[in-house]
């Protein structure tokens, strides 16, 4: 596994000097020894991303701390991946490969593969063969597609929901509200993320339908990729004006408030973060 790694950083350090000037790359330590994940074989195919003749430099993700320490490497590779997206330290449009990033992490390239195909099913990168993962390049249009799908599926839902649950059923939520409010006050937008789709799903969740939930969120997590061509991301006084749509559209659906709770929910998707 070291000799392929060591080829992987060779052909990385042999593209720089043929087509810009070499510029140093910091790894974070790996694994200690018994954690590093072993290499597992894939059947061939053009999602390997062997190949980074063509590959820019990959930043220090994470701020160039190790940011794989435990078991569950997989998990931790998907999460630092998306973190990075969200932050700007992967660039949309250019590509990357399992190996280079692997190196940034501290693990082999699987569990980067195995992450960035699932990055490839939620829309934010996409498979170029035999070269490796490119991070797709989104605009404000799709961004307002998305959000306009979004409220066709989740707004009748809980105006429907608001008729129906109970008010210590919406009480109970609360929790979730707060949680977005204290996200968006750290300014964290990958932290704000999850706490956003963890509202979402608990509210979308009353409803009982296990399909719904699943594509809405999926949805959700869509609009939360990085756009180019628009303004930069949303600052932290963007983020608590949107958490703060929460917990005022939570209040309303406890008092079954419907004209308040529909233009609440209907303003939040139009000027989602």
């Amino acid at each position: 596994m070291e000799q392929a790694r060591s080829r992987s950083a060779e052909g990385f350090a042999g593209r720089e000097t043929l087509d810009a000037p070499a510029r140093a790359v910091r790894v974070p330590p790996r694994l200690p020894p018994g954690q590093e994940v072993r290499e597992r074989a894939l059947a061939p195919g053009a999602a390997r991303g062997e190949h980074i003749h063509s590959e820019p430099p990959v930043p220090p993700l994470g701020g160039g701390r190790p940011v794989v320490q435990r078991a569950s490497v997989r998990r931790q590779v998907l999460d630092a991946l998306r973190t990075a997206l969200v932050a700007g330290e992967l660039t949309p449009g250019e590509v990357y490969s399992a190996p280079a990033l692997g190196e940034q992490l501290g693990v082999s390239a699987t569990p980067v593969r195995e992450a960035m195909q699932q990055l490839a099913l939620e829309g934010a990168v996409e498979v170029v063969p035999n070269r490796g993962f490119r991070v797709v390049v989104r605009g404000a249009r799709e961004l307002a597609e998305l959000a306009e799908i979004r409220a066709l599926i989740e707004v009748p839902v809980m105006l429907r929901l608001v008729r129906t649950v109970p008010t210590e059923r919406w009480v109970e939520l609360r929790p979730l509200a707060e949680a977005t409010v204290r996200a968006a006050a750290s300014g964290c937008r990958a932290t704000y993320n999850e706490s956003d789709r963890a509202f979402h799903r608990a509210v979308l969740g009353l409803a009982g339908n296990e399909q719904l939930a699943r594509i809405a969120e999926d949805l959700h997590r869509r609009t939360q990729w990085p756009l180019v061509g628009v303004p930069g991301p949303a600052g932290r006084a963007d983020l608590i004006a949107d958490a703060a749509e929460h917990t005022a559209l939570l209040d309303a659906l406890a008092a079954q408030e419907l004209p308040v709770a529909q233009s609440l929910v209907r303003e939040h998707f139009a000027g989602a973060c």
